[in-house]
């Protein structure tokens, strides 16, 4: 399936549906294939493009789209940051919420053992996340200069 068939398809799917969760996967999948249509990539990475989306089966006829399309937007964005090291946009903002939470959980335990344990989970997970979310959006920034943000 080269960019334009997959293209073409997701919008023709975006037009039948009425539920908005399955809207915007369609709009994500959209976005991704403008943004690499508009890059310039060799013969051999558009082949290799076109084979993933091959491999994703995407005219299939789920019984559950959202759910399928969530899935196969998830293979393929890990493919396109795996193979070349591009990223959708927030990617890293959401990285680094998640791991500051992680992070912010433990530090809050130990917080928490010389006052309120709840007290210091809660500042934990509150100071990890603005930490992630400052660090995130600081290497969405560098991606974005470097050209590898979708």
């Amino acid at each position: 399936m080269t960019l334009q068939e997959a293209y073409n398809f997701f919008e023709s799917l975006k037009i039948e549906t009425t539920k908005k969760s399955e809207i915007k996967i369609y709009e994500k999948f959209l976005h991704i294939l403008s943004e690499l249509k508009i890059r310039e990539f060799s013969e051999d990475e558009i082949q290799s493009i076109e084979t993933e989306l091959d491999r994703l089966n995407l005219e299939s006829n789920p019984e559950n789209k959202k759910k399928y399309f969530k899935k196969a937007l998830t293979k393929f964005e890990k493919y396109l940051k795996d193979t070349f090291s591009l990223t959708s946009k927030g990617y890293y903002a959401e990285l680094g919420i998640a791991l500051g939470m992680t992070w912010g959980v433990v530090a809050g335990i130990l917080i928490g053992e010389r006052f309120e344990k709840s007290l210091g989970i809660s500042l934990g997970i509150s100071i990890g996340m603005l930490i992630g979310i400052f660090v995130g959006r600081h290497m969405d920034s560098q991606a974005k200069a470097a050209g590898k943000m979708l």
